[in-house]
């Protein structure tokens, strides 16, 4: 097992006590704070509290006041209005929350998916001229748009008008759209550019409601779409993406929507859902409707006011997410395989013709997993041109590593962490090469390896349900808002056991402390992390309570452990 280095957040002492004493917190919850960027007693009431009065203006976006104008004119004119979205999550969910507000409002609006293989992401003129025939004259993009120059220029002189609402990275030349909605367009005034796509449809769905009025459907109703997306889509959880995110998830726990209902029972999920909820078992089911077939089945499914379609449309989802986890551990072998086990380059550039294109992000990300690494992960069609995926580590941006390789790509586009490409089969090994010296040069003399944000070093009689309830209070953790790590060093293993699917079960001891148990899932034995039992370890961990016999007692869900050196 590849050890990993922990970097400990530093924050500034007087500060933490200053923030604790304001709130009357725990040090350890005002040093959380602190690494957050959280060190006013405002600012924590935003982050701990998040409102929708605290939502920013949508009209400060950039073309705002153009897309809700035509909007209004489609819809009051009975105008064919086409909402085409990107078959990820975000896509669908944001198409979803379109078609289902302006259907509200009587527009006659349809939904166009592309479909993954034979047509590609983003806006593909086949589809345009075929959307122009059947009527449509407004075309709302969701999650793409911002790169297709030609395609738009084709709709243009086709008589559709064109509203592009992605968050994708901008060149400097911005698509002759007749509006352009982005968050990191360099002319916008608005304060936060981690919006996904799911939020920006929520915004201009807020901006036409402010300026024409809405229906009877509350727009609220619809934050579980936005929460689907905003999660899936690993954007910050910070400003507002918070409070799309918390009221989302209650009404995903809740089963507001039939869809979101019947997913949930195909996935086995009950209860309170948290953001791991929808990233480990609602979201990809969805997803695997856009990497193997149709990802109108996802959009279905979010609209749908059917029971019975629902259930129908869920388990069609689940057995496509079936098929999806079969072929992604096949490739994902020969993806291993091909790398094998000599020196392993700064970066991996991996394709073969008969890998299935709708993984190859996932495999991408195993990659990442396993060498930590960049990766890149291409599917060759028999034409000999080849799509693919790219996923990141921490600090390498991958938007401007292929802007540094544009020469040899068809196309590519996306963020810094994560990025789509084509490129020609036979100018693969000149961009394996490439992009490997470009790895190479930004890691330098940087330490290779997984690495572990730590919070803060306590010990462990400072972890008390008090403190567990406090750190709690910060939820939704993930991107940009991590569960609070924390560390306790020199602890005494009293007992240890493998339980389950290779859980390692550990009680541990500081000091004099009480027993503390301790779960570490499918870590293995001790033995299996290069320890021993007679010997003090340092434990990573993060605080939960768990109920047994109607009793909450805290845990300790093990992220690490390593050997002490403090003996």
């Amino acid at each position: 097992m590849v050890k990993k280095r922990w970097i400990f957040r530093q924050v500034d002492r007087e500060q933490q006590v200053a923030l604790a004493h304001t709130l009357s917190i725990s040090l350890i919850t005002a040093s959380v704070l602190l690494a957050r960027g959280v060190s006013t007693k405002e600012q924590a009431h935003s982050w701990l509290s998040p409102h929708q009065t605290a939502l920013h203006d949508p009209f400060l976006l950039p073309d705002m006041e153009k897309a809700i104008e035509r909007l209004h004119q489609a819809v009051t004119a009975r105008e064919r209005i086409c909402f085409y979205g990107d078959y990820d999550v975000d896509g669908i969910s944001a198409t979803s929350l379109y078609l289902t507000f302006f259907r509200s409002l009587g527009a006659d609006a349809a939904v166009y998916i592309p479909h993954r293989v034979r047509e590609g992401y983003g806006l593909n003129e086949h589809a345009l001229r075929e959307l122009t025939k059947g009527g449509v004259r407004l075309l709302v993009t969701s999650d793409c748009g911002t790169t297709s120059h030609h395609e738009v220029e084709v709709a243009n002189r086709l008589g559709l008008d064109v509203i592009i609402t992605d968050h994708h990275q901008l060149e400097a030349r911005m698509p002759p759209a007749l509006a352009v909605l982005n968050p990191h367009r360099v002319d916008s005034g608005y304060p936060f550019n981690g919006l996904c796509s799911g939020g920006l449809a929520y915004k201009v769905a807020r901006a036409y409601e402010e300026k024409y009025g809405g229906g009877e459907l509350a727009l609220e109703s619809l934050l579980d779409l936005v929460a689907l997306a905003t999660t899936a889509d690993v954007v910050p959880l910070r400003d507002e993406n918070r409070f799309f995110v918390r009221e989302g998830l209650a009404l995903i726990s809740q089963g507001a929507h039939c869809g979101i209902r019947a997913l949930k029972r195909v996935a086995g999920v009950d209860g309170v859902c948290t953001t791991g909820t929808v990233a480990f078992r609602l979201a990809p089911r969805i997803n695997a409707a856009g990497r193997l077939a149709d990802a109108g089945v996802g959009v279905r499914l979010l609209t749908t006011e059917s029971d019975r379609e629902a259930r129908d449309l869920a388990e069609q989802l689940e057995q496509l997410n079936r098929e999806r986890q079969r072929i992604e551990k096949e490739t994902t072998a020969e993806a291993l395989a091909a790398v094998g086990s000599t020196e392993t380059p700064a970066a991996l550039v991996l394709g073969a013709r008969h890998w299935h294109l709708g993984v190859v992000g996932i495999v991408a990300a195993r990659l990442v997993e396993r060498y930590h690494r960049p990766a890149v992960v291409v599917a060759v069609n028999q034409n000999g041109i080849g799509k693919g995926s790219a996923r990141s580590v921490p600090g390498f941006d991958l938007y401007h590593a292929l802007s540094r390789c544009r020469d040899l790509l068809e196309g590519f586009g996306g963020h810094p962490v994560a990025a789509g490409l084509t490129i020609r089969e036979s100018r693969l090994p000149e961009f394996r090469d490439r992009f490997a010296e470009i790895a190479a040069e930004w890691s330098g003399d940087q330490p290779q390896g997984p690495m572990l944000h730590v919070d803060a070093e306590v010990s462990l009689k400072e972890v008390d349900q008090q403190l567990v309830r406090e750190l709690d209070m910060l939820r939704p953790f993930g991107a940009g808002n991590p569960e609070p790590t924390l560390v306790v060093r020199n602890l005494a293993i009293l007992d240890n056991r493998v339980v389950g699917n290779r859980h390692l079960k550990l009680m541990v001891r500081h000091g004099n402390s009480l027993p503390f148990d301790s779960i570490g899932f499918r870590m293995g034995s001790l033995a299996d992390l290069g320890l021993s039992a007679e010997r003090a370890v340092d434990l990573a961990f993060v605080p939960e309570l768990s109920r047994w016999n109607g009793l909450d007692r805290i845990q300790l869900r093990i992220r690490d452990v390593q050997a002490s050196l403090n003996l």
